[in-house]
């Protein structure tokens, strides 16, 4: 197979945590360039994952001018990913951008608009949909196991994990909280099992209820520091969607609350349920009695062997060149996150005016 030669935009933790090690793993990568505002850890990106011809930059626009560049990873602040991206594909590069897509809708409809204009591949890191819980339970909605699904929840709760480093904490680069941070995951699952991205209508309430509290907070990354606590500690939304189904939509970093769930759903719907409570969970009535099915999502079944399991950022990748390389289809449409930043958005609005958000 040949390598698909990219360039990296934002050398921090996404990219350090996630993507450059499963890029490494893939193999089928080459590391053209690097690049970071902060100019060290583009080399320290370059020294671990490249070579000695890979090229560092501290401005994205000098690495986009490079010819040789087929695909750009986009690992940014959430406030760089739609000017990042739309850049780099008018600079002829395919694109992957980190979730979530951008931090307005105005800002994702232009990424939609410039990837069909230009004919690039656009997709999100939406890394949940590649979990084995989540491939089982979208082939059993796509094929009308659970019937008509009406209601749903996207559950995103933490009780005390606030990310205290970078700029998570900073609502002017990232655009807001537990909600556009971790919500995003739950609701892009949420709307990708249901095959539903028409919303009607938001009513959302955003909190900062926790945020001035100093030391002794019991954060498992440490106590954060208000000062710089700009963004909400919670988020919450009920969506109607046009063809009459509902969402709820819970989201947290810190919550004083023992229920905690993260990049999860529950779906209901007219001939079974489903959660991911205590791994996946499909419920229904057959022969006239209550039942549960709970697959088994684990690899091995020999003795001795312990099977293969996939890393859901594995297969992203894998997904992610082929789409490029040999034109197979992507898993993250980018019209289906653009539909998941436009919800966001209103939660927040609606929070805000304390009004409901309606969608033409």
């Amino acid at each position: 197979m040949r390598k698909l030669k990219v360039g990296i935009i934002g050398c921090g933790g996404i990219a350090n945590g996630k993507h450059l090690p499963a890029m490494k793993r893939n193999g089928n990568f080459e590391f053209v360039a690097f690049c970071d505002l902060i100019e060290e850890r583009a080399q320290k990106a370059r020294e671990e994952y490249g070579t000695e011809d890979s090229r560092v930059y501290t401005d994205y626009n000098d690495l986009l001018k490079e010819e040789d560049i087929e695909a750009v990873y986009v690992l940014t602040p959430n406030s760089v990913h739609a000017p990042a991206s739309i850049a780099a594909m008018e600079a002829g590069k395919n694109v992957m951008c980190e979730k979530p897509m951008a931090k307005t809708y105005a800002e994702a409809k232009a990424m939609v608009e410039t990837a069909e204009r230009t004919g690039k591949v656009l997709t999100i890191g939406y890394q949940c949909r590649y979990r084995g819980d989540s491939a089982y339970l979208k082939k059993a909605c796509a094929n009308g196991d659970l019937g008509e699904i009406y209601y749903a929840k996207a559950h995103a709760i933490r009780r005390r994990a606030v990310p205290t480093w970078g700029v998570f904490l900073d609502a002017e680069k990232q655009g807001g909280g537990p909600l556009i941070d971790i919500g995003t995951h739950a609701l892009d699952l949420t709307l990708w099992m249901m095959d539903n991205y028409e919303p009607e209508m938001v009513v959302g309430s955003v909190y900062r209820k926790l945020a001035d509290q100093k030391g002794d907070t019991g954060n498992i990354w440490g106590d954060w520091d208000p000062e710089i606590y700009t963004v909400e500690d919670s988020a919450f939304g009920f969506v109607k969607m046009k063809n009459g189904a509902t969402i709820v939509l819970e989201s947290s970093w810190a919550l004083n609350s023992l229920d905690t769930n993260e990049g999860k759903t529950t779906m209901c719907g007219t001939k079974a349920g489903a959660d991911m409570m205590d791994g996946l969970r499909i419920n229904r009535v057959s022969y006239g009695k209550q039942c549960v099915e709970k697959p088994n999502l684990e690899a091995g079944g020999a003795a001795f062997f312990d099977g293969i399991t996939v890393a859901p950022e594995d297969v992203e990748q894998r997904i992610f060149y082929n789409a490029i390389v040999n034109g197979e289809p992507l898993t993250v449409e980018p019209r289906q996150a653009m539909v998941v930043t436009q919800i966001l958005e209103a939660i927040y609005e609606s929070g805000k005016s304390g009004k409901p958000v309606f969608f033409d």
